[in-house]
């Protein structure tokens, strides 16, 4: 059972809520940039993380039914009107490759068949089109938090996620971590502090893996697409381990 949308917006509006936004958006915009002129879609509640998109052609929200749905946004982009809807996670409302980025946060933990929600990721991807899958690391702190969002569902390891990804046919290239202060109120005005010291002393018990994919448009299961695309990973996240990746002369410097 999902975390319901109401949950969600209060948790997010409060102090430990403001920092996972800071760190976490963070590595969006390192990753993506301002997104310029691409169409983005945000999947299962990753709204508060768009803010840095600002130059993106469209963006658009998809919550899943179980959760609810809030109208969004809420003056980031004044006159625009609500560009948040309702979704069915395994049947979205849109068009096959409609998308060159999506972002995925609370939305693996707790779907009911975590490869079709990813398959039907694959589908909105446009050729060579990325999505940044973000989950609860089963090694931190953050799995455990039943009162944060992060503490509901299935939490994942990075080679879980990796693996997930490559069934979806999504081929991961880079991954990062976040969220190292612990889940404790008091704590979230030294966020900044834990996320520098956590990186370099405990990488293991961050709250959350960030894995970046793109989409492999040879793959055979959902459209048959048969023409190959190259994909170039951004600096901002570390690069996923693939040898196959490295004989093709990716530069993931």
């Amino acid at each position: 059972m999902r975390r319901d949308v109401v949950e969600l917006r209060r948790f997010y509006a409060g102090p430990l809520g403001h920092a996972v936004r800071e760190m976490v958006g963070r590595k969006v915009d390192e990753a993506w940039g301002q997104a310029s002129g691409l169409d983005v879609l945000a999947l299962g509640y990753a709204t508060p993380f768009l803010d840095g998109l600002s130059r993106a052609r469209r963006v658009v929200a998809a919550m899943p039914a179980s959760q609810g749905v809030e109208v969004w946004p809420t003056g980031m982009r004044g006159g625009s009107g609500n560009l948040a809807c309702l979704a069915d996670e395994e049947t979205l409302p849109f068009p096959n490759a409609m998308f060159d980025r999506v972002l995925v946060v609370h939305g693996l933990e707790e779907a009911d068949d975590p490869l079709a929600f990813l398959r039907e990721v694959w589908r909105v991807l446009a050729p060579s089109g990325r999505v940044i899958l973000t989950a609860s690391a089963r090694s931190g702190l953050w799995a455990n938090a039943e009162g944060t969002p992060f503490g509901s569902g299935r939490p994942f390891t990075r080679r879980q996620l990796e693996q997930l990804a490559r069934e979806a046919e999504l081929e991961p290239l880079a991954w990062s971590r976040a969220l190292y202060v612990p889940p404790v109120e008091g704590l979230s005005r030294y966020a900044e502090g834990f996320e520098q010291v956590g990186a370099r002393l405990w990488p293991r018990f961050a709250g959350l893996i960030l894995l970046e994919a793109v989409k492999q448009t040879f793959a055979v299961k959902p459209k048959g697409l048969k023409a190959p695309s190259r994909a170039f990973a951004p600096g901002a996240l570390k690069p996923a381990r693939n040898p196959a990746l490295a004989r093709d002369g990716v530069d993931r410097g």
